[in-house]
């Protein structure tokens, strides 16, 4: 579900919306979506923050947006800089995309490497994608 492709570090956003684009975009440029999968992403940012804790979010779409999913697929962007996330500050996106309830491992996989604080630490500041891959492994495999 994570590819090499889908790895983005050192990136800059002004502010979380920003963010959330360019999290739509890496999941637009995999293929694993349609357009109005995309937007559904801010709709899901409206009802329920997709803030995790640790700098971490994990922007997705609605339930509704399901329909604009090609394939299941995870994006990986990085904000070394942080982004403001209401009052929060976020340097690491983890964009899903998925037609069934397999989001729901990838969530406790992802919970079960931030617990870890020194391999949080390394998604948050690595300028490496194996480095990501590697510690992302549970969560999904590259393709």
């Amino acid at each position: 579900m994570l590819t090499r492709d889908s790895i983005r570090l050192g990136l800059s956003a002004t502010d979380k919306d920003e963010a959330i684009r360019m999290c739509g975009a890496a999941l637009l440029e995999a293929g694993a979506i349609a357009p109005p999968y995309a937007d559904a992403m801010f709709d899901r940012e409206r009802e329920v923050s997709t803030y995790l804790g640790e700098g971490f979010a994990i922007p997705h779409g609605t339930n509704e947006s399901r329909q604009f999913i090609n394939r299941a697929a995870l994006g990986f962007l990085q904000f070394p800089e942080g982004v403001d996330w209401d009052g929060d500050t976020v340097y690491v996106c983890i964009p899903i995309a998925s037609n069934s309830d397999e989001h729901i491992g990838i969530l406790g996989a992802l919970a079960e490497v931030l617990m870890e604080p020194e391999s949080a630490e390394k998604l948050r500041t690595t300028t490496s994608v194996d480095e990501v891959i590697a510690l992302l492994s549970a969560i999904g495999e590259e393709e």
